[in-house]
């Protein structure tokens, strides 16, 4: 029911249960590859997604014996290809690996959208570099300011998001049930790597988290900047300022004469449930010597939720600022008749030159 607003765009398909079904597959079957066994073994693993033995809601059911939804996997999979799947790893090792796999694929449609949504701030910047409204402090009226630099700042915010998420490199696991790859050698765990497109671990990390917290502090410094940017335009739309709209603003149950801001509510919404996931993150990096008792499961429905709210929170800001109407007039009717624009203007557009000039690709 709250899917429309919640889980918006391609990242929920991107993290969905088939996605980490596949993802765990093609880590099984880059293991099966790796280690040189017959190729028939790797091909009926990779294939296995459609089989009913491997539907995610009997898994997850089963994952209650043992703890984990590798486990009843594996088991699947062994009726499926043979008694050699699996061998050497554990089931952190694939579920690990499955969460890199995930994760990698949900950034790129992240990315994309986020990248968007800071073009149209990059636009609206330069398209209204000198356009003079009314800077707001504590709320109240300040000194005036330039609708382009309100917009170069959220671009700013943008792209500083971006640039620490397409930091982010995603690190296969796998090192037996202790960390040892004594069952495996480094010449699986290498082939393994090259097999997936995922880097290769200087040491295993199991119980070592500070990818995962890295990819968490990422998403939530990135929800930061979108709920800024919404949070502005909200603030902007109200009627009382008007100084901008919405392309496609939304409807009310009861008031037909309103025109919400619904893609920066909704931006705002989604954004605003990231610092209690990353914090939930952050706290499961604690875990006990080479398994964590429970750290390591309390990661998994945070860090999926975690990436469904980044997503979608990006894909409505991008909605917003690439149809943002913005009323020139009613900016400069909001000014007080006593201000004095010239050297405001002029130095918040060369402030917005100097933003402009230093973006990637500029």
């Amino acid at each position: 029911m709250f899917d429309g607003v919640l889980a918006r765009g391609r990242v929920p398909e991107a993290v969905s249960d088939a996605a980490w079904l596949r993802a765990m597959l093609a880590a099984e079957a880059a293991l099966a590859r790796a280690r040189g066994l017959d190729a028939k073994v790797a091909d009926a693993i990779a294939a296995a997604a459609s089989d009913p033995r491997l539907d995610p809601r009997t898994l997850g059911a089963r994952a209650a014996e043992s703890g984990n939804p590798v486990v009843p996997l594996v088991a699947a999979l062994r009726e499926i290809a043979g008694p050699e799947v699996h061998r050497g790893a554990t089931s952190q090792d694939i579920l690990d690996t499955a969460a890199m796999l995930v994760a990698a694929d949900a950034l790129v449609i992240l990315r994309e959208d986020l990248g968007a949504a800071a073009g149209a701030a990059a636009r609206l910047a330069a398209q209204h570099r000198a356009t003079p409204m009314i800077g707001r402090t504590l709320l109240q009226q300040a000194m005036p300011t330039t609708f382009g630099l309100k917009a170069a700042g959220w671009m700013r915010g943008l792209d500083a998001g971006l640039e620490r998420l397409a930091g982010f490199r995603p690190v296969a696991q796998l090192a037996g049930p202790a960390g040892t790859l004594d069952a495996i050698g480094p010449d699986v765990l290498r082939r393994y790597c090259e097999l997936l497109g995922l880097d290769e671990p200087v040491l295993p990390w199991h119980t070592e988290r500070s990818r995962i917290g890295e990819l968490a502090s990422a998403l939530g410094i990135a929800c930061g900047a979108i709920a800024k940017v919404a949070g502005d335009v909200v603030l902007l739309a109200q009627t009382e300022v008007g100084e901008v709209t919405e392309a496609a603003p939304g409807g009310s149950s009861s008031m037909p004469h309103k025109r919400n801001p619904v893609a920066a509510v909704s931006a705002r919404a989604c954004a605003r449930q990231a610092p209690g996931l990353v914090a939930t993150l952050l706290a499961s990096m604690e875990q006990e010597h080479e398994r964590a008792a429970g750290a390591w499961h309390a990661e998994w429905a945070p860090l999926r939720a975690l990436l469904v709210a980044s997503g979608s929170a990006a894909v409505w800001l991008r909605a917003c600022l690439e149809g943002l109407e913005v009323d020139v007039a009613r900016m400069r009717a909001n000014l007080p008749a006593e201000a004095e624009l010239g050297g405001a203007v002029a130095s918040a557009g060369a402030l917005v030159d100097r933003a402009l000039s230093r973006r990637p690709g500029a």
